[in-house]
C-alpha cells in the first residue's frame, strides 16, 4: 500500500495491541508483582528472567541487555520488520483497516518481508488446492496410508506441488508478485530457460514461524529415484524470513500447550508431528531440515519458562537405529543448556511416531511418551551396549566409557543416584564406580585452563545455584539487614564453595558486619570479595522484605530436598512391619510439607524475582 499510515491509525494500533498478549506469542510470561510480568529475554541468552513487561503502560524492558520500548518496537526488533510492516501486521491481527495519507506526495515502499510472507501464503493456498487434482493421487495415497484423513490434511495445510516447470510461477505472477519477490521467498530458482518452480511433484508442508506466518516449505518427493534424482526431502533455502536453525515445525500450534504443560516433545519429521498431535501429544515439534541446536534451545526455554524456579520436560524421540542413538548422544550434550529435565522416548522396534500410530493407534503414541526415560539413563545404557559385560575386560571398558557421562550431569545431586544405577548395571561395587566417576572429573578439570585457585568455585551463571548465590551476596553486601540468617536450613547451600562460605559467616559473632581480616584463606577471601561487589539480581529495593523473600525461597528449596529424601525413605519402609517408624517418618513428612507451604507463600507473597 502506498502512502504514509496516518498517525491516528498508528496510535490506535499501538493502544489496542495488548503488549503482554503480543509478547506472549514469543515468550512465556509470569506475574512479577506490581502489575508487571516477566520472562526470559528473547533478545539475549539468559538463565534467569530479566525481561519485564508492564501492560498498563504498554512497555517492555530487559534489565539484562537494556532493550526496551512499546509493542511496535518489540515486533520490529523481534521479526526484523520496518515500522510500516509492523503496524500493518498488528493491524491485521486486530482486524483494523488502516488508512494511508497520500496527500504529502510521498509513498512508503511496501515492506520486503511482508511481500515474501504474502507470496508464501499464496503458494500454500495454491499447493493445498493442487492436492485435489488427479495427478496428486500418489500424494493422497501416501498420506492416507499413514493414517491421515481429509480433516487432518486440511488442519496441517499439506499440499501438492504439480509436476510442471512453472505452474506456481505463472499463478503467483498473475497475482501481482514479481520474479524478484518469488526468488527472495525461495519459491523459484533459475532454470536453463528462465525461472522455474523450486518444488515439483512433491508433497508440501507449509512451515510457519511462532506467530503463524508461512515463512517456507518442506517437501517430500513422490517419484522414484530413476524419475527424480533430487533429495528425498527438500526445504526452502535460507531467506530473509526462513532461518532453519530458528524454526520448529508445529511450534505455532504447540506453543500454548508447551507453555501450559511445561513440556515439549521433539520428533524428527513432519508426519511425526502430525501423528503426535492427532494422538493427543499436542506439544510435539520438529526441526526443519537441520539438527536440533542452540537457537532451538533458546526458543523453547523462553516458552517453558526454563529457569531455576520453574522446571518442565523436554522429551526427545529418536529412531532406534544407529543414527537415532547418535542424535541422542548429541542431545546429551545439549541437556546442559537446559534447566529443565530431559528425557528420551524410543520405540523398541525402531518405529517413529507416525509408524507407531499406524500400527498401534493413538494410544500407542501416548504410551511411547509416557514410557520416556531420563536422557542420562538412555545415554549410559547406549554406551553399555557397545561392550560385552559378561567379561571382566568388557565391564572395565564399559565403566571407563560411562563414568565421564555421569561426571557431565549438570545436577550434582543426581550423580550419586546414577553411580548406584551404573554399579547395578555393571555388577560392580558402588565405591568402584564412584571412584571412576571422580577420576574422570579430575582428569577433565586438569585438561581445562582455569585461573589459579579458582577451580573450586561454582559457575556464577549456573541457574540451579543462582538463589544460593543471591542470598550470600545480600548477606555480604547488606549484613545489617540479615537478622534472619540464623533461620536458614542446614542443607540450604548445595555447592561446597557456598557451604564453605556459609560456615565462615556462621563463625562471625556480629551479624551486622563481616570481618574480612578473619579469613585465613586467600581463595576464600577472594571469593568473598567477588560476591561483595557482584550486583544483586533484583530490580527493586534491597530491603528487609526482599531479603526475607529470597531467604524463604532458599529454605523452601532446601526443604524440598529433605521432603524428597523423606518420601524415598517412606517408600522403602513397610508400614505393616515398621508401623511405629513409618508413623514417625510420615509425621515428619507432614510437618515438612506444612513448613514448605508456609515458606512458599512468604517467598512469592513478598514478590520474589
Amino acid at each position: 500500500m502506498s502512502g504514509r499510515i496516518r498517525d491516528t491509525d498508528v496510535a490506535y494500533v499501538r493502544d489496542h495491541s495488548a503488549i503482554d498478549d503480543v509478547v506472549g506469542e514469543y515468550v512465556q510470561l509470569k506475574s512479577a508483582g506490581g502489575g508487571q510480568k516477566k520472562g526470559l529475554c528473547p533478545f539475549h541468552d539468559e538463565k534467569s528472567p530479566s525481561f519485564h513487561v508492564t501492560p498498563s503502560k504498554g512497555f517492555y524492558h530487559c534489565f539484562g541487555c537494556q532493550a526496551g520500548g512499546d509493542v511496535i518496537a518489540f515486533v520490529m526488533k523481534m521479526d526484523h520488520l520496518s515500522f510500516t510492516e509492523t503496524v500493518e501486521k498488528l493491524a491485521e491481527k486486530l482486524g483494523y483497516q488502516l488508512t494511508y495519507d497520500t496527500s504529502s506526495g510521498t509513498s512508503a515502499p511496501t515492506g520486503r518481508r511482508s511481500r515474501i510472507v504474502a507470496a508464501n501464503l499464496a503458494a500454500a493456498n495454491f499447493y493445498r488446492e493442487q492436492l485435489n487434482i488427479p495427478e496428486a493421487e500418489l500424494g493422497r495415497k501416501f498420506l492416507s496410508e499413514r493414517g491421515f484423513d481429509k480433516s487432518a490434511i486440511e488442519f496441517f495445510g499439506v499440499g501438492y506441488a504439480p509436476n510442471e516447470w512453472d505452474a506456481l510461477t505463472k499463478v503467483l505472477r498473475g497475482e501481482g508478485f514479481s520474479i524478484e519477490e518469488l526468488n527472495s521467498a525461495g519459491l523459484i530458482k533459475e532454470g536453463q530457460r528462465g525461472p522455474i518452480d523450486r518444488f515439483r511433484n512433491r508433497l508440501v508442508w507449509p512451515i510457519r514461524d511462532i506467530s503463524g506466518d508461512v515463512v517456507g516449505f518442506g517437501a517430500r518427493k513422490l517419484a522414484s529415484d530413476a524419475e527424480d534424482n533430487g533429495p528425498k526431502y527438500l526445504n526452502t533455502p535460507e531467506t530473509p524470513v526462513y532461518k532453519k536453525s530458528q524454526l520448529l515445525y508445529g511450534l505455532d500450534i504447540a506453543k500454548k500447550e508447551i507453555a501450559k504443560s511445561r513440556q515439549v516433545v521433539i520428533v524428527e519429521g513432519y508426519t511425526d508431528v502430525m501423528a503426535a498431535h492427532l494422538s493427543g501429544i499436542t506439544t510435539a515439534v520438529a526441526t526443519c531440515g537441520t539438527a536440533f541446536g542452540d537457537d532451538h534451545i533458546r526458543i523453547l526455554r523462553r516458552l517453558l519458562m526454563d529457569d531455576e524456579t520453574f522446571r518442565g520436560e523436554v522429551i526427545f524421540t529418536f529412531d532406534g537405529d544407529a543414527a537415532g542413538q547418535k542424535a541422542a548422544m548429541r542431545a546429551f550434550d545439549d541437556d546442559q543448556k537446559f534447566v529443565t529435565q530431559t528425557y528420551v522416548a524410543v520405540e523398541p522396534n525402531g518405529l517413529d511416531p507416525c509408524e507407531l500410530r499406524q500400527k498401534g493407534g493413538d494410544v500407542a503414541v501416548r504410551d511411547l511418551i509416557a514410557r520416556r526415560v531420563p536422557l542420562f539413563e538412555f545415554a549410559i545404557r547406549t554406551e553399555l551396549k557397545k561392550f560385552d559385560l559378561n567379561l571382566p575386560e568388557g565391564r572395565v571398558s564399559a565403566l571407563n566409557a560411562t563414568a565421564p557421562l555421569i561426571g557431565k550431569i549438570r545436577d550434582a545431586s543426581l550423580r550419586p543416584e546414577y553411580v548406584r544405577s551404573l554399579a547395578g548395571w555393571l555388577g560392580m561395587d558402588v565405591e568402584v564406580v564412584n571412584a571412576a566417576v571422580k577420576k574422570s572429573a579430575t582428569k577433565k578439570n586438569t585438561t581445562q585452563e582455569v585461573q589459579p585457585n579458582q577451580s573450586w568455585r561454582p559457575d556464577p551463571n549456573e541457574p540451579k545455584l543462582a538463589l544460593e548465590r543471591e542470598v550470600l551476596k545480600v548477606r555480604l553486601q547488606f549484613p545489617a539487614l540479615n537478622y534472619q540468617w540464623r533461620e536458614i536450613e542446614s542443607n540450604a547451600f548445595s555447592h561446597p564453595a557456598y557451604d564453605r562460605l556459609r560456615t565462615f559467616i556462621d563463625t562471625q559473632k556480629d551479624l551486622s558486619a563481616i570481618e574480612i581480616s578473619a579469613v585465613d584463606s586467600d581463595e576464600l577471601k577472594s571469593f568473598i570479595m567477588e560476591l561483595s561487589v557482584e550486583p544483586v539480581r533484583t530490580t527493586g529495593e534491597i530491603s528487609d522484605r526482599y531479603i526475607s523473600s529470597i531467604t524463604a525461597r532458599l529454605n523452601e528449596v532446601a526443604l524440598s530436598r529433605s521432603v524428597a529424601e523423606i518420601k524415598s525413605k517412606l517408600q522403602r519402609l513397610n508400614p505393616v512391619e515398621n508401623e511405629k517408624e513409618y508413623g514417625e517418618v510420615f509425621a515428619e513428612l507432614v510437618d515438612m510439607e506444612s513448613r514448605r507451604r508456609a515458606l512458599r507463600e512468604l517467598a512469592f507473597g513478598e514478590g520474589l524475582t
